[in-house]
């Protein structure tokens, strides 16, 4: 068998042994030792904490509506905190964030605006600019860029044009309301450099891009999260920490647990001293609620003083909880000042001067970040550079402090009025036992403030090239006690933590134990059997709760494609019967898979592992054979040489007799049975003898199972294990890279482009259920509203379908190839294939001759505007004709996916190999 193609069965053969010891990576390593705190503070803050399941107090859970954006300013937060390109610490105790101001808003620029689920005519929309350019894995340097609009915040044009505008129309975006016209704007780079784990350097760089000199004024912030007020003693709730001015340029923040901080404030460059301001993060109850609040001096003092001329309602003792230093600003056109900010534990203050070093540190944090990630990601272009340190810096500007108590939040405060008693029967109440208090990976930490079990497990893939630590970490945290239900389920997201995530974590895990090697070229079998042993839990769940009769057909809700069916698949239908779908089904085969491979990995040290092994060979194989069968309850269609979902429907009085009617929407739940293939090495079972016994007993005896499936054929020393077989992969395959099907310029399509014409149609009862192609936004509310699985290209399903392409090609190799495009007279091996499907998937981020990228949807600015030229978006999917990004601007979670695509191009095109990634054990969390 050829040697040539990249294939991840022999999975990150960039080889073994250690990394380079760049200065970053032995901060990550003395990080991983426990030897030094590296991560202590980090870009943890969340961007949204208001409108949030966590601070939803009210009767019927509209969540939006309990604390709007309105309320942000003035209502102390219960659970976490929220800032505008902010840094707290792994406990969000000490938050520190810059706060701004034009001259001519009517709300100080604390927190990103955006409208919310039911304001916005595609769902909740994040109404700002800001980007994400650069960070290092223990956060020892971080840069972002805000642009704030010089005239007054369009907040209620937004807000009105939105609501005008139907679900056809584009959304409303906030260069679309003329607040960048004439380039009036101001940039306002925020960049966090550490000298030490309790040495935080903060510049803020404020630049004037407009025509015409433009006032403003810039309040670096400094404050604790509230923890007293609730009536509550024990962990996380401590006694009033403070903050108090030691000098006109000082301020002491005190905390129990954290300890003592001073942060030192350099004048402006002109040597003016900032203004320092001081009041309490404590509720404004006599603005929200009319009663009178617990102090003078309230959450949005800041807002009053500098908007309103307020100046008494600051603390004049110069104390408090919520701190800022009001630096008023006038800038010239083209002109920029840069703010020098150190927060430092006591006992780490410097001698002298705290700006002596200020640059100088900067400039090695800067280099080393170069250092660290030339390291990484091999030899890139310059363009596929970009992309890549953008990606990874929206990865890690995503790690946020998720805090959410079940049981405290049902119960309610001591000092707060009791929760309504419907709360109790409503959302979540059956996980009493979560418990989350960690940095988590989040999806977008303005439109996804909260985890999702699916989006963290693919973010762990290119987390695991820079941190495997976190990553391994983030893996074995979804499977602990205080997250994992006891029944075995893994939690969803706050909304309902219930829901149905596609079972993708073993496969994560798996990826990562792969990826991730020690300094001695070891893997870390302790992690994989740790994630192996409590996997097992939850696929007895998924087996005992989501295969409706017995049958290996599964059904297990929506499972994160929200709209992509004919029905809401994850409430009751409105036809009566159930669903067997295929992407459940499919799901459910590479989960056995994946759980094979891994039984197999850990049996080679550990023999009682080979029983296990058998057990998910068997189970695989009648799961392909239920979903194979032909007219006896599969999914597979032979008319059309497809997959699909089946509805069963009960015929007669008695219900008894059973109607089965296959939805024939050509869709991606057809194509993800292709990922349900794995290649065994003979070798591996050669060296396992119960499981090769165990295995030939069963391909003699059992030859009526998996029909229509490929396995048990030995081929050049590998044994394929694939849920369809040759024949039938081939035939969807010729749908898959049809261009006027599922092929795009950009990917694969989550829908058929055929249905654009000829959308597909179910009547019953008088009711008519349809499903036509929607390459961008959703055309319906339809559950899901902004998340449109109706044909635009999404990233995670796409590159499982690329890895999945790598496998077969690993077994099959040159002897196996296909049209690519179909009627193209291409013919490409499947590992080909791959490449181009990757190939088409990077497009999306590349800039054209003219400098566009596809996923600015051809806004100028970022072609020819040096400002904006080299700026990238990782949106949460992407048109399927045109490649604009939509949903959610800043998901990079697994977009970020596109980094890992990037590598496999380089190194087929003979770039050089990423380094192998060292690696340590995992361990617990600390403050």
């Amino acid at each position: 068998m050829p040697t040539s193609r990249a294939s991840r069965t022999s999975d990150e053969n960039a080889g073994t042994g250690p990394d380079t010891a760049t200065a970053e990576q032995q901060r990550l390593d003395a990080d991983a030792r426990r030897e030094r705190n590296w991560k202590r503070f980090g870009p943890y803050l969340s961007e949204r904490q208001w409108g949030t399941v966590r601070e939803d107090y009210s009767a019927d859970g509209t969540s939006w509506d309990y604390l709007p954006h309105d309320h942000a300013r003035s209502r102390a937060y219960r659970w976490g905190e929220d800032g505008l390109l902010g840094f707290c610490d792994r406990e969000a105790r000490l938050c520190f964030a810059p706060a701004l101001w034009n001259g001519a808003d009517p709300i100080l620029k604390e927190r990103l605006f955006g409208l919310n689920g039911k304001e916005g005519n595609h769902g909740e929309d994040v109404k700002e600019e800001y980007f994400y350019l650069d960070a290092t894995p223990t956060h020892s340097y971080c840069k972002a860029l805000y642009k704030y609009p010089q005239a007054a915040f369009p907040y209620d044009d937004l807000v009105k044009e939105n609501a005008r505008r139907g679900k056809l129309d584009r959304e409303y975006e906030l260069s679309d309301a003329g607040a960048f016209r004439d380039n009036k704007y101001f940039d306002v780079l925020v960049e966090y450099g550490k000298e030490s784990p309790d040495d935080l350097l903060v510049a803020i760089t404020i630049s004037n891009r407009g025509p015409e000199t433009a006032p403003i004024v810039v309040l670096p912030t400094l404050w604790f999260r509230n923890t007293w007020s609730w009536g509550r003693t024990g962990e996380g709730y401590w006694e009033r920490p403070e903050l108090v001015a030691q000098s006109a340029t000082e301020i002491i923040a005190e905390h129990a647990t954290l300890g003592r901080y001073r942060l030192s404030i350099a004048p402006a460059p002109d040597g003016t001293l900032p203004e320092l301001l001081f009041t309490e993060n404590e509720t404004n109850a006599e603005r929200l609620f009319k009663t009178p609040s617990r102090t003078a001096y309230v959450k949005d003092a800041f807002h009053d003083a500098i908007v309103d001329g307020k100046t008494e309602r600051v603390n004049p003792e110069r104390r408090g909880t919520k701190a800022a230093a009001a630096f008023r600003l006038t800038l010239a056109p083209g002109a920029e000042v840069r703010l020098r900010l150190r927060l430092t534990a006591a006992d780490e203050v410097p001698a002298g001067d705290p700006f002596a070093d200020f640059d100088a540190i900067f400039g090695r944090r800067r280099a080393e970040a170069d250092a660290f990630y030339a390291s990484k990601i091999g030899t890139f272009t310059p363009e596929q550079n970009t992309i890549a340190r953008q990606a990874y810096a929206g990865l890690l500007w995503s790690k946020q402090f998720y805090h959410y108590d079940l049981r405290t939040w049902l119960e309610g405060d001591p000092s707060c009025p009791p929760p309504p008693e419907s709360r109790k029967h409503g959302r979540n109440s059956d996980w009493t036992h979560l418990y989350n208090r960690d940095v988590l990976s989040m999806p977008d930490k303005w439109e996804y403030p909260w985890f999702a079990a699916w989006d963290l497990a693919f973010h762990m893939l290119p987390f695991a090239r820079i941190d495997p630590q976190f990553a391994k970490e983030q893996l074995v945290l979804m499977t602990r006690e205080w997250y994992m239900h006891p029944n075995g389920q893994l939690p969803a997201y706050e909304w309902a933590m219930g829901d149905v995530n596609p079972p993708v974590h073993a496969w994560a895990a798996w990826r990562v134990y792969k990826i991730a090697v020690d300094a001695d070229g070891q893997r870390d079998r302790v992690f994989l059997a740790r994630t192996f042993q409590k996997l097992l839990l939850n696929f007895t769940w998924w087996v005992n709760r989501k295969d409706a009769d017995g049958k290996n057909l599964f059904a297990g809700g929506f499972l994160g494609l929200d709209n992509i069916g004919v029905f809401d698949r994850s409430k009751p239908l409105p036809t009566g019967g159930h669903l067997e779908q295929a992407d459940g089904t499919a799901w459910m085969a590479f989960y056995c898979a994946t759980l094979l491979s891994m039984a197999l990995e850990l049996a080679r040290f550990d023999p009682e592992y080979e029983d296990m092994a058998s057990k998910f060979f068997e189970h695989f194989v009648h799961i392909t054979d239920a979903m194979n069968a032909l007219g006896d309850g599969g999914l597979w269609d032979e008319q059309d040489g497809f997959y699909y979902d089946e509805l069963h429907l009960s015929d007669g009085p008695d219900g008894a007799a059973m109607r089965e009617i296959p939805l024939r929407v050509r869709s991606m739940v057809g194509l993800l049975p292709l990922i349900a293939v794995e290649v065994l090495e003979d070798e591996v079972i050669d060296r396992l003898p119960a499981f090769k016994k165990r295995m030939k007993w069963f391909l003699d005896n059992r030859r009526d199972l998996a029909t229509g499936a490929s396995f048990g054929t030995s081929h050049h020393g590998h044994l394929l294990l694939a849920l369809p077989s040759r024949e039938r992969l081939l035939r969807v395959l010729r749908y898959m890279l049809d261009e006027e099907e599922f092929l795009s310029p950009f990917g694969l399509r989550s829908v058929s482009k055929v249905h654009d014409k000829n959308p597909f149609r179910l009547f019953h009862s008088g009711q008519e259920f349809t499903v036509d192609y929607e390459p961008g936004e959703s055309n319906t509310g339809l559950f899901g509203g902004n998340s449109n699985w109706r044909g635009p290209v999404w990233m995670p399903v796409n590159y499982l379908i690329v890895e999945a392409l790598e496998r077969y090609d690993h077994f099959y190799g040159d002897e196996l190839r296909v049209e690519c495009p179909t009627g193209s007279g291409n013919m490409l091996t499947l590992g080909e294939v791959s490449r181009e499907l990757a190939r088409r998937l990077t497009s999306i981020f590349e800039p054209d001759g003219n400098g566009a990228r596809p996923c600015h949807a051809g806004d100028p600015r970022y072609a020819t505007d040096p400002n904006f030229r080299d700026l990238v978006l990782f949106h949460e999917y992407f048109h399927a004709d045109t490649g604009r990004g939509v949903g959610a601007t800043h998901q990079t979670g697994w977009t970020a996916l596109v980094i890992r695509l990037i590598e496999d191009l380089a190194r087929a095109s003979g770039g050089a190999s990423p380094a192998p990634v060292a690696a340590t054990k995992v361990s617990g969390r600390r403050g």
